[in-house]
């Protein structure tokens, strides 16, 4: 009943005993019957009882002897014996504990190293990335790190947008500041870094230690050498005292707090600055983390986030097959491959792999990508390849075995496009697949008799566009050859623009969306609203349209693209939108301007970009400008100022400071 939990004061590391002791509300619930008195003691005599036993993924205890000689054994789930004691309990026995982790990133890694290899015939080697290249660098300070180790979450690209990282040794600080550490740590290090507020150290002597982190203490290394620079601590003593930090055992911290202040007093330094520094420390123990543990983790970050840069192809190939089988993820890199102009190509029953395969630049979607694609079949069709290219869909099905020969497998493969090299009339090819298949079961591989029992091929249509692409999704998991709300990507010149699966609680964002379902209903008061199902490449999300904007609705219908701006609102564990604004995003297309201005240039040459602003304010005008830098091809559309009048003295200006080649004006596209 609640009636026990709200006589319990709502305080961090209550217990029974004191929650007696403090809640008037409690003791005379305890005293209201026999019954309640038994619930009670029963209660304190399992306070702190594990509720249940569960294994460490990765530990593994070593021992000289036997181990049942020290620990009591008992069996795991899958046939492991395991020991009956947590891991404090086994280190207090002096055991030797290990954790061996597996990363799927050093997986992730391989991969994209073999495709280098064996696409563009270079060695990559990770050891051999300078830790200081400077696109690198400016992809983990836009926050562009997606499939990046570590710095995935929304928190931390935004942690690195204001820090912006110039050099390896700021992505380490923020690995090891973020995810344990306070904000307040994170903000001072932030603003120090940037010369917002002046760097600090408790004492002069601590500098030297302090001076690489702008006066912050970020790892545990940096404790155990204030210990030994303040407190003449021995580097073993000071070793304990990390290793108390990283176990958070707060009573050996308060027992070595004396023996530091004395040292410190021993050493010369004012009792008063060894207080503050020791409390300092003490602050630091609920969130320390191990530098060399950062820098490890870091240094894969680093390498996964330098492919991404220098070799988009190889990266986006090898993080897709790691995957698969997570959809939204799989989404969110299809997207990003795309806007790197890395080309994406769909199934090819005659050089698709089971996974994704990188060929010449080009990514190729696999078999096994296919929804309900069974991992046998696909091992079927790749021994049946081995005699050479199947020649139509007749060749493919005379050369399988006739257990595979059922329309429910090669449907998916249809509609996903893995047939479209026999016959790009998908809706044709399945109209035919029933007959065919009969007739290749009767004849075998009779040429002369499959000749007379072919079937006359059903003529039909094809099925329309917006079909064969929602087809297409639904066995893909992502939309491939497009999406309805592509051909509104011009209006990301005139809004900033996010995906579904970017939304973040509490943000306010424009967003272009299909609108797949409208459902109108009235309020207690009888006043109209809906809920609109909306939908880009990247997923689907809930939008919430009040009755005050209800009317802004009369003209929004199904299979519309719509631009919607609203509050991004957490309801039962969905993202939801509250709109604030929703109308018909084809009018808004239409009335941008018909061209748009690329320049092609160096996004590290700041020289070169600031002579190009001022040239371009010279020249102001409707036409849009986009930089897209020479090495990572991400394109910047700038501000209004800088748009201009592409008149011909510009444009001669521009080629002959950038090359003909790299400053293009192009009509925009009408798709």
């Amino acid at each position: 009943s609640n009636t026990w939990s709200r006589a319990i004061p709502n305080l961090l590391h209550m217990d029974l005993k004191t929650a007696y002791d403090q809640s008037q509300p409690l003791k005379n619930l305890v005293a209201d019957s026999p019954k309640n008195r038994m619930l009670f003691q029963t209660a304190l005599a399992l306070e702190g009882l594990p509720r249940h036993y569960s294994t460490h993924a990765a530990g593994i205890v070593l021992s000289e002897e036997p181990l049942t000689d020290t620990v009591a054994l008992q069996p795991s789930g899958d046939g492991l014996e395991q020991t009956q004691v947590p891991k404090d309990d086994v280190e207090a026995l002096g055991l030797l504990k290990m954790d061996f982790l597996g990363l799927k990133n050093l997986n992730i890694l391989a991969a994209a190293s073999h495709f280098v290899t064996r696409d563009t015939g270079r060695t990559f080697d990770p050891k051999q990335i300078p830790l200081n290249d400077q696109p690198t660098l400016a992809l983990f300070a836009r926050g562009d790190t997606n499939g990046v180790f570590q710095f995935e979450s929304a928190g931390i690209k935004n942690v690195l947008r204001k820090l912006r990282p110039t050099d390896f040794e700021d992505v380490v600080a923020v690995n090891a500041l973020y995810r344990p550490g306070p904000m307040e740590n994170i903000d001072t290090f932030i603003a120090r870094k940037n010369g917002q507020e002046p760097i600090a150290y408790p004492d002069p002597a601590l500098e030297k230690i302090l001076k690489p982190t702008y006066g912050v203490l970020v790892y545990q290394e940096q404790v155990m050498q204030v210990a030994s620079v303040m407190g003449g601590f021995s580097l073993g003593e000071a070793d304990l005292l990390r290793r108390a930090m990283s176990k958070k055992k707060s009573s050996v911290l308060a027992a070595e707090q004396d023996k530091f202040i004395e040292g410190a007093v021993k050493q010369g330094f004012p009792e008063a600055t060894a207080k503050t520094v020791y409390a300092y420390i003490d602050r630091f123990a609920n969130y320390g983390f191990n530098r060399s543990h950062a820098v490890a983790y870091s240094m894969v970050a680093f390498w996964l986030a330098y492919l991404k840069v220098h070799d988009p192809a190889a990266f986006f190939a090898a993080l897709m097959n790691a995957s698969m089988n997570n959809l939204p993820k799989l989404r969110t890199y299809v997207q990003e491959a795309k806007a790197r102009q890395v080309a994406l190509l769909g199934p090819d029953i005659n050089t698709s792999n089971g996974g994704f395969k990188l060929s010449d630049g080009k990514i190729r979607f696999g078999l096994l990508s296919v929804k309900g694609m069974r991992r046998d079949f696909s091992e079927a069709i790749f021994t049946a390849r081995k005699n050479g290219p199947f020649k139509d869909f007749r060749d493919l099905l005379q050369r399988l075995e006739p257990k595979w020969l059922k329309a429910d497998n090669f449907k998916p493969l249809i509609l996903a496009g893995a047939l479209d090299s026999f016959d790009d009339n998908r809706a044709q090819t399945i109209a035919n697949l029933d007959e065919l298949i009969n007739s290749v079961k009767l004849a075998g591989n009779d040429v002369g008799l499959f000749s007379v029992l072919a079937p006359k091929p059903i003529v039909v249509p094809e099925m329309p566009a917006g079909e064969r692409l929602e087809e297409e999704a639904n066995v893909l998991g992502v939309y491939l050859s497009g999406h309805p709300v592509d051909k509104y990507a011009p209006l990301k010149t005139q809004y900033t623009l996010v995906n579904v699966v970017d939304l973040a609680e509490g943000r306010t964002v424009d967003i272009l969306l299909l609108v797949r379902h409208i459902k109108r209903i009235r309020t207690k008061t009888g006043k109209p609203m809906a809920f609109v199902d909306g939908q880009d490449a990247t997923g689907t999300v809930s939008l919430t349209v009040f009755p005050n904007l209800y009317p802004t609705l009369e003209k929004i219908e199904t299979d519309m693209v719509v631009l919607v701006n609203g509050r991004v609102e957490k309801r039962n564990d969905d993202l939801q939108l509250i709109v604030n604004r929703i109308q018909d995003a084809a009018p808004l297309l239409e009335a941008l301007p018909k061209a748009q201005l690329f320049i092609r240039l160096d996004a590290d040459n700041v020289d070169a970009r600031t002579d190009l602003l001022k040239k371009l304010q010279t020249a102001h005008g409707p036409i849009p400008v986009i930089t897209v830098d020479t090495t990572s091809k991400e394109s910047v559309l700038l501000d209004k100022r800088y748009w201009v009048t592409a008149d011909t003295s510009l444009m001669a200006d521009l080629e002959s400071r950038f090359g003909a080649a790299n400053v293009v004006l192009r009509k925009r596209q009408e798709e």
